[in-house]
């Protein structure tokens, strides 16, 4: 397969793509439960002769050129964020949730990709699995497929996703060899107190005031426990508690992440927020207990196979669009989950930046970002031509 002639036909193809990324960004779905999305993608999938099925909440389908038992899978997700649009776009979202990390834009891909290789079905040597799945932002979506069977019947031997990554100029493909996003922990601290009025606080226990002493407690973990040159964030973003001003409450709740690059120091720190949060609240005769709510494990790209993609996106491209990384960032992705299953390859696509357009470059999973849609086609024609390659390659 030449690629300037594929990439030639993913442009031709903008003008669909974009229309499809659009629909999806008009009517967004948090979750695990996308019913509008994954029956719109069912929909498209059939047009283009698929046989999409319904598998752990998400969509998978499969396209066999020559039968030679290989197989490379294909993923995208399609799960939004439960944030109000401030986007002046003519198609944003009205409904209170938003595609602010652009997975619209990586289902459109994918269905851009799947129509590239239908085109070219007597041309693949083996099998492509496209997987669509839910719940990347919950850490739950990539566990469900696995765990549904989604590396069964065929069982690929290869896997690749894209992610678009506003603040990058626009269609340079950021490839990370090893491991390459942290692991992502989320936690909740439940801290038991006794109400009382505000007036009496000696006849009640005060949930609040322990709770502030375990937030600035759990900040020596890593600042006193760990070593200066290992990686980790413990973030603390949620903290609720009471009503009213003048009630000491029963209870006060915080939620955060723990972000690493292994897993051993993610479990680690699991446990030292539970001791010191039971130590704490036990001193100011209270009780605290802690949970995990869900959680992605860093992710691990294949050496040997992320440099394949990147040769493949420098054949499309031009070399001048690749840009090869050792050291990625403590963001965190649940594709990570299917890297410990077979090897993987997770790559970056930039999506603009201030200085190309005002409305480019503001972070992931802020109200007002914007993604260029100029990149979709290359996006589609790479996760089509890195599959083909793949299986050509595997003769």
């Amino acid at each position: 397969m030449n690629g300037e002639t594929l990439l030639a036909e993913a442009i031709e193809m903008k003008d669909e793509i974009v229309e499809n990324r659009r629909a999806i960004h008009r009517a967004p779905e948090v979750g695990a439960h996308l019913p509008q999305t994954v029956q719109f993608v069912e929909e498209k999938l059939r047009l283009l002769g698929y046989e999409p099925r319904e598998l752990g909440g998400g969509v998978v389908a499969e396209l066999t050129g020559e039968d030679t038992g290989r197989c490379i899978l294909l993923r995208a997700d399609m799960d939004a964020l439960k944030v109000k649009e401030k986007t002046d776009l003519p198609f944003r979202s009205e409904n209170g949730s938003m595609h602010a990390c652009g997975h619209d834009m990586h289902a459109a891909m994918l269905l851009g990709a799947a129509r590239l290789l239908k085109a070219h079905q007597s041309e693949i040597k083996g099998t492509v699995k496209l997987v669509f799945q839910p719940d990347e932002e919950g850490f739950t979506g990539a566990k469900a497929m696995l765990k549904a069977g989604v590396l069964e019947a065929p069982k690929p031997q290869a896997a690749m996703a894209l992610h678009v990554n506003s603040g990058t100029p626009s269609g340079l493909v950021l490839c990370g060899k090893g491991t390459f996003m942290a692991g992502c922990t989320l936690f909740r601290i439940t801290i038991k107190g006794v109400g009382c009025h505000g007036a009496m606080p000696e006849t009640g226990v005060d949930p609040i005031n322990i709770a502030a002493h375990i937030y600035l407690a759990l900040q020596e973990i890593t600042a006193r426990e760990l070593p200066a040159k290992t990686p980790a964030i413990v973030t603390m973003g949620k903290f609720s508690a009471g009503h009213a001003p003048n009630i000491i409450p029963q209870e006060a709740v915080i939620e955060g992440t723990i972000r690493t690059f292994d897993r051993d120091v993610t479990a680690l720190i699991l446990c030292r927020i539970g001791e010191i949060a039971d130590a704490t609240a036990r001193a100011f005769r209270g009780s605290a207990s802690v949970e995990e709510l869900a959680s992605a494990p860093p992710l691990k790209n294949d050496e040997a196979l992320t440099e394949q993609m990147a040769r493949c996106a420098e054949m499309l491209f031009g070399e001048k669009s690749v840009y090869r990384l050792r050291e990625g960032g403590m963001g965190s992705e649940d594709f990570a989950s299917y890297t410990y299953e077979l090897p993987c390859a997770y790559l970056l696509l930039g999506a603009g930046t201030a200085q190309e357009d005002a409305r480019y470059g503001k972070p992931m999973h802020n109200e007002s970002v914007v993604f260029n849609e100029n990149i979709l086609p290359r996006g589609s024609a790479l996760l089509a031509y890195g599959a083909m390659q793949w299986l050509e390659d595997r003769q």
